[in-house]
């Protein structure tokens, strides 16, 4: 991935045990690693799963006095009504999107391929694919209403009865075991093993 001409380094991969049947990319949260999200991933990874946890590149965050950071896109501030940069989170996606065709040549079918994410690294959407949003309903960085205005979006965008929202009790903008048992369930559930 690329953003401002400066090469983002390789993901940080998580290989599957056995032959990988399935993959799960997982984008972390604005300033972060993917370092971290393999570590977790790897706590609960399934043997037929490839687990990929890009890095974002380094660049200007208006949000945050416009110092360059690992940044998805950038991010002008956190209200419901503020500008997004839609150029930026346009050429995430085409970078994702490669992640995926990636993964695709490798021999695994973009049907057995979960995208994920966390905080800013969770955005995205395809029509009928299944959808776990969790949020915890102590976050003071992206409070719960935003948690609830974002799956009331996603229900008019896709087939509502793909969508599991799940609220953890006293999680901030973290994650917490209990999350991480629901996204290894979900993980199970989508990519079971084919051999």
């Amino acid at each position: 991935m690329c953003g401002n001409n400066m090469s983002a380094p390789l993901p940080a991969i998580v290989p599957a045990a056995r032959k990988a049947t399935a993959a799960v990319i997982f984008l972390h949260g604005l300033g972060d690693t993917g370092h971290g999200w393999s570590e977790a991933l790897a706590g609960i990874k399934s043997p037929h799963v490839k687990y990929i946890c890009p890095h974002a590149p380094f660049m200007p965050v208006t949000l945050n006095m416009n110092m360059a950071m690992p940044s998805w896109f950038d991010i002008v501030g956190l209200s419901p009504d503020s500008q997004e940069d839609e150029v930026g989170i346009k050429k995430a996606a085409e970078n994702v999107k490669a992640l995926i065709d990636q993964e695709v040549k490798n021999g695994i079918p973009s049907n057995r391929i979960i995208l994920g994410g966390f905080s800013q690294g969770a955005v995205g959407v395809n029509k009928e694919i299944p959808v776990l949003q969790c949020h915890g309903d102590c976050d003071p960085l992206v409070p719960l209403m935003f948690g609830s205005l974002t799956v009331e979006k996603l229900k008019s965008m896709i087939n509502p009865a793909n969508i599991t929202f799940r609220t953890y009790s006293g999680m901030m903008h973290s994650s917490c075991i209990e999350e991480m048992m629901d996204i290894k369930q979900f993980i199970d559930k989508h990519l079971p093993p084919i051999d």
